[in-house]
């Protein structure tokens, strides 16, 4: 097999010419075919192409295949090479190879199976004749007319030939050496029908537009839309076949952050003025020297960052992202701070109430009880907030009393009344829409812009940080505070489960504490909880009988959360039973093992977020990865988690063991399906198309000048308003 990978980076020294090798000279050009762009040709449906009827359009739309583009844009996944031309008399059992032979005589073959539909066929050449089979393709048996002369390729077994690719010869036809392009299924439809499908596409290729600048075509020496995609599908050569490859992947990322820049101007655009905090306020400098530590290196340059943002008039619109345990909380409390600190109001918006609790508890422990002698207020707004409480809060901001604001959607849905609110902090970012972060903006008070903190509770690889938060500015903080001991980690059978619960209790008996984590259920939060419930009981009775334990899922009710979590958080429970609930936010000092059950079914980047909630003190921790039957996949998660202790890095290997779409997981992460661009393997690409659109748009003023209209009119067609499919 001829791979159908791409030379990133590649520049060649002069434009590929398509059309062969030599200039055209006057007699040629004047009589050359003037062919427009016709984009109408590929908004037809496929059923407007050669022998596609309803059904398999139905079929073909199942697997998102609706008009003649989709079918240009189904692009090989790889490329065969052409066998050897062989005789009949030559073939021997397992053998790949061509043949030019004549049908004799063909028919359909019944099987037990109705699945499974047969064409045979008796062909010959001069030295001999072999039965030909083709499975599954029963039209062809209308083309195997007695006396035909076909090329077909296969492999020999031992009830004949089976044919894999066929193409009937006429008087015009060459037999090429060009690669074989190999398609993958989709909808019950077989490669071959989609290859012969995207054959007859390529007829209209050259009508499609170019959304490509010119000059970027040049500097690469990419070959026009049109010829690209002809290529892929009808390749000349593996070297032309990997340059057109290249040259679509680059246009979809192109396209997708000439989408971004559109969304980052519409949003800058459609903003006020943001409220200006000047930097150096004397409320903020003293919170910072009453912290129990010393910020680190990237904490401090990232409140720096931020701290520029604030006083710059122009709303803040920046993604942090840090290590686990790296206090990013810390670095938003510092952000919020200076809001109230210039007597404005601020607010943070998590997805869940145990988290927005979590963040309400780190929140009065860093500023002290009741603002300490800073006097800073902070409420708690959720859905669970009494009357009393929600209507206390209301009058207090309406007062324009400056604050800081912890709450859930309850922030944007219950009409809260924010007077000046100048700072939102939005956690675990990916959980929000659009919509209902922009509602923040509305609250700054008339004629001003919400400065915006998007948070990420675990470390974003940078390709899917560069096309999903794209326009936004990018912080890291990847160092953790002094005196942070690393993290064991052990993958364990079912048969070494016994010693992590012995190495657990010995923990608490030497005065520390530990979790257990309950498997993954994906059905829904209530039958989290309820095997939550069912491993808490079982384990009273078994593994921690004697142990002090504590309970906490999601289904809770606020009370008892906030109940379990103070209890844990005091040392008066030895070991917390956990959903996925305690991921984020929950920093206990004491805690030093965690014990993962069903380990196997949490994604890579989860298993490290768990983990981070032990050895947050001065002793080291311990994590036992607990897993059953674990496929290759899985083991390789597991393995990689137990070695590698950077979250960043382990981003990365996520993104490359599970791929993008899954790791994204549902839509709500907004990250795009690219039909011939792969992440992370395409970074480099992404990163030169990102930094060629910039430099095109500085220099055309924006993207509304002509050099960059097709790209944008493209960029919408391909992708939507929204940035997703």
């Amino acid at each position: 097999m001829v791979a159908a990978g791409r030379p990133i980076g590649r520049v060649p020294e002069s434009p590929a010419r398509f059309g062969g090798t030599g200039g055209l000279d006057r007699t040629e050009m004047i009589g050359a075919p003037v062919r427009w762009p016709d984009p109408g040709s590929l908004d037809a449906p496929i059923s407007s192409l050669a022998g596609i009827g309803p059904r398999s359009e139905e079929l073909a739309a199942e697997a998102g295949v609706r008009n003649v583009r989709d079918l240009l844009w189904r692009v090989p996944r790889t490329y065969s090479e052409a066998p050897p031309r062989m005789s009949v008399s030559d073939l021997g059992s397992g053998d790949r190879a061509a043949l030019q032979v004549e049908v004799l005589s063909s028919r359909n073959v019944r099987t037990g199976r109705g699945s499974v539909r047969i064409v045979e066929a008796r062909v010959g050449d001069e030295s001999g004749a072999v039965r030909a089979t083709w499975f599954n393709r029963p039209w062809v048996a209308s083309e195997l007319t007695p006396g035909a002369t076909f090329e077909i390729e296969g492999r020999m077994g031992d009830r004949g030939f089976v044919v894999e690719r066929h193409e009937r010869i006429t008087e015009e036809s060459e037999r090429s050496e060009a690669p074989r392009p190999v398609h993958g299924t989709g909808a019950g439809l077989g490669p071959s029908r989609w290859a012969g499908w995207a054959a007859k596409a390529v007829g209209v290729a050259d009508r499609a537009v170019e959304p490509l600048p010119a000059e970027v075509l040049s500097h690469y020496g990419y070959p026009g839309v049109g010829s690209a995609l002809a290529e892929v599908h009808r390749p000349a050569s593996p070297e032309r076949s990997a340059l057109a490859m290249e040259r679509l992947a680059y246009e979809e990322l192109f396209l997708h952050q000439v989408l971004i820049a559109g969304r980052s101007a519409r949003d800058r655009a459609g903003s006020s003025d943001a409220i200006v905090i000047s930097p150096g306020d004397r409320l903020h400098a003293e919170w910072l020297g009453s912290l129990p530590f010393e910020p680190t290196d990237d904490q401090s340059r990232v409140i720096a960052e931020i701290g520029q943002d604030l006083g710059s008039g122009t709303p803040m619109r920046r993604l942090l992202m840090g290590e686990v345990g790296s206090g990013k909380t810390v670095v938003a409390l510092s952000a919020m701070i200076r809001a109230t600190g210039a007597g404005h109001q601020a607010a943070l918006m998590a997805p869940t109430e145990v988290l927005a609790e979590q963040h309400f508890r780190s929140f009065a422990g860093l500023i002290g009880n009741e603002g300490g002698a800073s006097g800073i207020r902070c409420h708690l707004l959720t859905g669970s907030t009494s009357r009393k409480e929600r209507e206390a809060i209301a009058t207090s901001l309406a007062a324009g009393e400056s604050s800081i604001t912890v709450g859930t959607h309850a922030l944007i849905q219950d009409g809260v009344p924010f007077s000046s609110l100048a700072v939102a902090v939005i956690d675990e970012e990916h959980r929000f829409g659009v919509a209902q972060r922009m509602a923040l903006d509305e609250m700054a008070g008339e004629g001003k812009t919400v400065h915006r903190l998007h948070l990420s509770a675990t470390p974003i690889p940078r390709t899917l940080a560069l096309t999903v938060w794209g326009d936004l500015d990018l912080s890291e903080i990847r160092g953790l505070p002094s005196g942070r001991l690393p993290i064991e980690t052990e993958v364990v059978t079912e048969a070494g489960r016994p010693r992590a619960f012995e190495h657990l209790k010995t923990e608490v008996a030497a005065g520390r504490q530990g979790f257990v984590i309950c498997p993954l259920v994906e059905e829904s939060e209530a039958v989290r909880a309820r095997a939550a419930e069912t491993e808490f009981d079982r384990l009273a009775e078994g593994e921690l009988a004697g142990c002090r334990i504590g309970l906490l899922h999601g289904r809770l009710d606020p009370a008892a959360k906030e109940a379990a979590m103070t209890a844990f958080a005091a040392g008066e429970v030895d070991v917390l039973v956990a959903t996925t609930v305690v991921e984020v936010g929950i920093d206990v000092p004491n805690a030093t093992v965690m014990i993962i059950e069903g380990a196997e079914s949490f994604g890579l980047a989860q298993l490290h977020q768990l983990r981070g909630r032990i050895g947050r003190g001065d002793a080291a921790g311990r994590c036992f990865l607990v897993t059953g039957r674990a496929g290759a996949a899985s083991a390789r998660r597991l393995e990689a988690v137990a070695e590698e202790s950077d979250g960043f890095r382990l981003a990365e290997l996520d993104l490359e063991l599970r791929g993008e779409g899954e790791l994204a997981g549902r839509r709500q992460h907004g990250l795009p399906r690219f039909r011939v661009a792969r992440l992370p393997e395409d970074a480099e690409l992404l990163t030169r198309a990102r930094e060629d659109l910039r430099r095109i748009d500085s220099r055309e003023g924006g993207l509304s000048g002509a050099i960059l209209a097709p790209a944008v009119e493209a960029a919408m067609a391909r992708f939507g308003p929204a940035g997703v499919i």
